[in-house]
Formats: C-alpha cells, sequence, structure tokens
C-alpha cells in the first residue's frame, strides 16, 4: 500500500514539475512576445518601414478619368477612351495551375490575337522559369477586348455558382487614358488641351469641372528597375471628372465650317475666323478658325490656331459702326445729319484718308457714310464733334469694354490696344485714323460681343461658352446671361444704327449677299496692313446679325491675306460667308416665315430643303442610309428599336454596318454624318 502511494506522489511530482516548467517556459515566450510587441511599436517602426516596406513598396497616381466634352446638343467633342496593358506575374502561378490550364490559355490566345500556341507556349515557359512578376504580355486592349481576355484560363476563376469570373493575382492590368476628339468640325485649336503641351481652348478652359481627382494605389518591387501594381492592397478610387456642355452647336459650326473653307479656298487665303453668337443670351454658338498647310497641290485648312481669341488685328471699315453709334448717342448725328466726302480725298492734319468710290455728287446723308463704308465721311463726323475733346469719344469706348481685356473662360485671350494722346506714338491726325478702323486692334470676339450689343438692342452680353456641367446624369451647374452694359447707348441710336446697317446689305456696300428671303444687317471691312511695303495685304470682314429686324444671331467673319489678284474687300470675300451661314442657319432654325417669300429670282431656299425619307428595315435588313439626312432618319431607326451612334451633322457619309447587313435590336448601328 504504501508503495503504491509513494509511486504515485512520483508521478504527481513529475507531473507537476513538467507542468511548471511548460508554464514557466510559456510565460517568458508571452513575455518575450509583449516585449516584442512593445519594441516594434515604440522603438523600430521607423526603421520597418524604412528597411522593408518603403524599400519595396510606394504609392502610385491612379489617374482619374476626364469628364467628356460635349456640344450643346449633347454629340460629344472630346472623350477620354480607356486603353488596357496586360501583364503577367508569373511568381503567383501554382505548378498545378499553370500545367493543367496552360494548353486552354494558348489556345485562347491564338484565337484572339492570330499567332501560333507555340509561340505562346514558348514565352510563357520561359518566362515562368525566370519568374517574371511583371511580363508584359499586350498593349492597348480596348474595353471589350480587355473583358474576354481577363476569362482566359489561369488568369481568372469562374464561380460555377453565380458563374462570374474572379481575376487572379497573375493578371495585372494598367488602364491608360487617352484624350480623343469625336467631330471633324472642330480641331485642336478650338478644343485645345491641358497636357504637358500646356492649356488651351475649351479642354484648357473647363479643366477644373474635367479633371476630376486621382486616387492612389501601392506598387510593389519586382527588380531594381521594375515595379508591378497591386490592386488588392490600400486602393483609393479616382473620381471621375464632371462632364462639360459647351454652347457650341454642331449644325451651326458644320454650316460655319463649310462656308469657311470653301472661301479660303478660293481666294487662296492664309487664315480665316468664324464666330457666331446666339444674341438673347451671349452663347458661342459656332467658332471655326481655319489656317493654311502645305504648299502647291498638297493645301489643306487645319483648326489650329484659336484667332478668334487669341490674335488682336486692325478691324477696318466695321469699326465705323462703333465711331458713329458714339456720336449718335451724344445726339452729335441723326437720320438728318449730312456730310460732304468731295471726290473721296481728304487729309485731317498729317492724316490722308481717301475712299475706294463717291456715290453721286458726294453729298452723303448718315446712312450712307456706313453703306458706302466713306473713310472720308467717317473721319469728318467724328473729328468735328471730337477733336477738341477726344475723351468724350474714348469714354464711350471704355463704357462699351474695348479698353478691356475680355474675362472669358478661355485661356489665351488678347489684350486690345487703342492709340490714345497719352500714347506717344499719338498725333493730331490719330483720331481720324482711329474714327475708320485704324490705330487699334480687337479680337473678333470683342467686335462680336459689340455688335451682339446692338442686335440685343442695346443691352451687351458676355460671351458664354459653357451651357452647363453635369456630374453622374445630375445638372451641377447652368449658365445664364451675363450682362456687361446694360445699356450701350439711346433706344434712337440703336434704333438708327440697325437701320443702317440693314441698308448697308440692301442698297450699300454688301448689297451682292441681298436676299428677300431674311433680312440681314452688317458692315463690311477691308483692313489693310503692312501698308508700308509697295505690295501690303489684307484682310476682310464681315460684321453683322440676323434676321434684322428681330435677331437671333450675330456673326463676325474674317478672311486674312487672300490673293489680291483674286479679291481682297470685305463684300468680296467674306461677305459671301456671312450669307451662306444666314441662310442655312435660317432654314434649320424656323422663323415663321410666309411660303411665298422662299423663292426670288436669285435665290430658291426650297431646293436646299430635303424631303421626309421613310426607313423601312424589312426583315432586319439594313438599307442603304448613305445620302440621306441624319436628322430625319437617326429617330425613325431609334422608334425601330435600334441602337444608333453617330457623329457630325447632316447628310449620312458613311453606315456600318452596311446596307443589306441583317441586323438585331440589340446590334449597334454606327453613322458619320457631314454637310
Amino acid at each position: 500500500m504504501a508503495t503504491k502511494i509513494n509511486e504515485y506522489d512520483n508521478k504527481r511530482s513529475k507531473a507537476l514539475k513538467w507542468g511548471y516548467l511548460f508554464a514557466g517556459v510559456a510565460f517568458i515566450v508571452f513575455i518575450v512576445f509583449l516585449g516584442r510587441i512593445f519594441f516594434l511599436q515604440h522603438t523600430n517602426v521607423d526603421n520597418i518601414e524604412k528597411n522593408f516596406i518603403s524599400s519595396n513598396y510606394r504609392e502610385a497616381k491612379l489617374k482619374a478619368a476626364r469628364g467628356n466634352l460635349f456640344a450643346a446638343d449633347g454629340s460629344i467633342l472630346a472623350t477620354t477612351v480607356m486603353r488596357y496593358d496586360v501583364y503577367v506575374d508569373f511568381k503567383t502561378i501554382k505548378d498545378t495551375t499553370y500545367t493543367n490550364h496552360i494548353g486552354k490559355l494558348t489556345d485562347s490566345l491564338n484565337k484572339m490575337f492570330g499567332k501560333p500556341r507555340a509561340h505562346y507556349r514558348k514565352i510563357f515557359d520561359e518566362q515562368r522559369k525566370k519568374e517574371n512578376q511583371y511580363f508584359s504580355l499586350v498593349k492597348g486592349l480596348d474595353f471589350d477586348q480587355y473583358d474576354r481576355i481577363k476569362k482566359f484560363p489561369i488568369f481568372s476563376k469562374e464561380d460555377k455558382k453565380t458563374g462570374k469570373f474572379k481575376k487572379n493575382r497573375c493578371l495585372i492590368i494598367e488602364r491608360n487614358y487617352k484624350r480623343e476628339l469625336a467631330t471633324a468640325q472642330i480641331g485642336s485649336g478650338t478644343i485645345g488641351m491641358d497636357d504637358e503641351r500646356g492649356k488651351g481652348g475649351l479642354e484648357g478652359a473647363f479643366s477644373k469641372f474635367l479633371s476630376g481627382t486621382d486616387g492612389t494605389r501601392y506598387e510593389q518591387r519586382v527588380n531594381s528597375s521594375q515595379w508591378k501594381p497591386i490592386d488588392y492592397w490600400k486602393v483609393k478610387e479616382p473620381i471621375d471628372g464632371k462632364d462639360v456642355y459647351t454652347t457650341i452647336d454642331l449644325r451651326i459650326q458644320d454650316i460655319a465650317h463649310s462656308a469657311l473653307e470653301k472661301q479660303l479656298i478660293h481666294f487662296e487665303a492664309d487664315h480665316g475666323s468664324v464666330l457666331v453668337m446666339e444674341t438673347e443670351t451671349g452663347k458661342i454658338r459656332a467658332m471655326v478658325n481655319l489656317r493654311k498647310e502645305g504648299k502647291d497641290d498638297d493645301v489643306k485648312y487645319v483648326d489650329a490656331y484659336n484667332y478668334a481669341i487669341k490674335d488682336a488685328t486692325e478691324p477696318g471699315s466695321t469699326f465705323k459702326t462703333v465711331s458713329l453709334l458714339a456720336a449718335m448717342d451724344d445726339g452729335f448725328i441723326d437720320e438728318s445729319t449730312t456730310v460732304d466726302v468731295g471726290n473721296g480725298r481728304w487729309k485731317y492734319f498729317d492724316q490722308p484718308m481717301s475712299d475706294s468710290h463717291v456715290k453721286g455728287n458726294g453729298i452723303y446723308d448718315i446712312s450712307d457714310v456706313l453703306a458706302e463704308s466713306s473713310n472720308v465721311g467717317a473721319s469728318k463726323l467724328i473729328t468735328k464733334y471730337y477733336g477738341k475733346d477726344t475723351q468724350v469719344f474714348f469714354n464711350h469706348l471704355k463704357k462699351w469694354k474695348l479698353f478691356d481685356k475680355m474675362q472669358i473662360e478661355l485661356p489665351g485671350i488678347v489684350k486690345p490696344y487703342i492709340l490714345t494722346p497719352e500714347n506717344t506714338k499719338w498725333s493730331k491726325g490719330g483720331l481720324a485714323s482711329l474714327s475708320y478702323g485704324y490705330s487699334s486692334r480687337f479680337s473678333i470676339l470683342q467686335l462680336t460681343t459689340f455688335y451682339n450689343g446692338i442686335a440685343n438692342k442695346g443691352k451687351m452680353l458676355k460671351p458664354l461658352f459653357i451651357e452647363k456641367i453635369v456630374k453622374d446624369g445630375k445638372i451641377e451647374y447652368q449658365a445664364e446671361p451675363e450682362v456687361l452694359v446694360d445699356k450701350m447707348a439711346s433706344t434712337e441710336a440703336i434704333e438708327l444704327m440697325t437701320k443702317m446697317l440693314t441698308k448697308t446689305v440692301e442698297k450699300g456696300t454688301a448689297k451682292s449677299i441681298y436676299t428677300p428671303n431674311i433680312k440681314l444687317a452688317g458692315k463690311t471691312g477691308t483692313a489693310k496692313f503692312e501698308y508700308w511695303k509697295s505690295s501690303g495685304k489684307y484682310q476682310a470682314a464681315f460684321a453683322g446679325f440676323f434676321p434684322a429686324d428681330n435677331p437671333k444671331y450675330t456673326c463676325y467673319v474674317m478672311i486674312n491675306q487672300p490673293n489680291t489678284a483674286i479679291g481682297y474687300s470685305g463684300a468680296t470675300v467674306a461677305a459671301p460667308i456671312f450669307k451662306e451661314i444666314a441662310g442655312k442657319v435660317f432654314l434649320k432654325t424656323p422663323l415663321n416665315v410666309e411660303k411665298e417669300m422662299l423663292t426670288n429670282k436669285k435665290v430658291d431656299l426650297r431646293k436646299m430643303m430635303q424631303p421626309t425619307v421613310k426607313v423601312e428595315v424589312k426583315g432586319g435588313v439594313l438599307p442603304n442610309l448613305k445620302g440621306l439626312m441624319g436628322k430625319n432618319i437617326i429617330p425613325q431607326l431609334e422608334n425601330l428599336g435600334y441602337r444608333v451612334d453617330y457623329k457630325g451633322v447632316g447628310k449620312i457619309k458613311n453606315q456600318f454596318p452596311m446596307a443589306g447587313t441583317v441586323i438585331n435590336k440589340k446590334q449597334r448601328i454606327y453613322l458619320e454624318l457631314q454637310n
């Protein structure tokens, strides 16, 4: 019995010893563990971050997608296209996964890209042996291609319950953004950019809305020169930019583009611009800038520089409207005013001037001075009433903001220049020169704004380039008209000036563009520059609005350096562009015109109209749509249930799928339109 008790005590003692030993060791380990945690938290974090994390990981920018730039009607002007670069991390692929599925993967790549299966197998085996963690497989895929390749064997795993694919870590995707212009009617000079080249045009103007907010992600070091992105750890998603709707009306833009380009080619000019402003709002509905590139038989006109806002030139006779309106507002001249221009030659102190022609006996009423574009008449009147106190005249120009650099969103707007008595170049003849469009320089935008003020019954509005800003389908900002000058001049002065500008088209220097179909008002301008040279160069212009009795649009046309052997005056070179724009915009913006007004001996506007053609898709076969008006065809196709993507305006130039193709309702139809 005693022996059994002793044996039990020995076993118990031995068990307790081992228990105490185990507990002691566990306690020591626990203390060491706590000490290590304390040590890491308080003494060595910076060193660890520096020596390990910072050396092997880095934070990288995740670029936000830039918002779309739209025309007023929702047509895309510039958009961000995403492209995908595909890389493979062979080190993360399990041996069994690689062995079981490499054949299927190479087969899928063969079908997608056309290269032999053996080609991919050889490369993959080599890269797997090297344990390459960042092998470049393919670059520049669009979304459909990316969506297809990410579902390939090895690259993803299908969930059998949901049927969805989950991307494996071995597949690394780099997203890149490319900015693309979506229309030929507006080029880089007007749409502009915001990149390493700087900021310009509409893109630069609205960049703070379009840009969005970049995100971040981490990259892991692969070797001394390579880093691979990690999309599963500490990713801060970017916030894409907002969509900006500009005031550009693509229909009017296309009309203006076509009219300007045609005239530039005919007169072999260096460059030209057209601005069309909506009278009641100040919204710029068209802005076309074209310049000559190439030589001989390889000449073309491109939109590469925004002359309308970046260049200031002497306005020529379009400035007579400014001068005479000042005198009208001061009550110096009215409908009964006359001036003797004599033989069309006159000298005011050191400033000689002449007229291109003299009408009748040279006794002009005030409307003739503008209609016949008399330099002598304008300068005689302005020097008579302001010669002794030029400041009164200049006060009008200040009131009309003609001394001020325009405060608009677009970068690069040029500051105007007006020669004043404070300038050392001023002479006693300076006022005479200024009265008919010399000794001053303005942007086309500034002059358009002035003329639009007359069209808008004396209320001068700020030019607007933005219609609205949209984020996720919600309107965050809606532009409203902004008044620069509430009352430019007396009602009588504005009405008289409108009558005079109308007479200029009906009976004056611009009578060649007269048509009874629409009442036009405007002023021709011909400015000679580099006049100290024997040859000299010319700039032709026309400024006006339509319809004159109820203005909807103001338009300024400029053509620089036309071939003088063909023509160089504002009436010959620029005015026809104004007429074409007014006529075509007039048709596309009905103004309750009586039917009998649509025909005269010179112009039959009905010939420019196209009857609506009914589209029938019998048996799902797409008919030939080429040559038909897009505005008639697109709604019909959409009403039939088809999805239509289109760009441009006017008639359908190209279609896809081609005529005769059997299509279903899920299939998208692509149309290219051109006037």
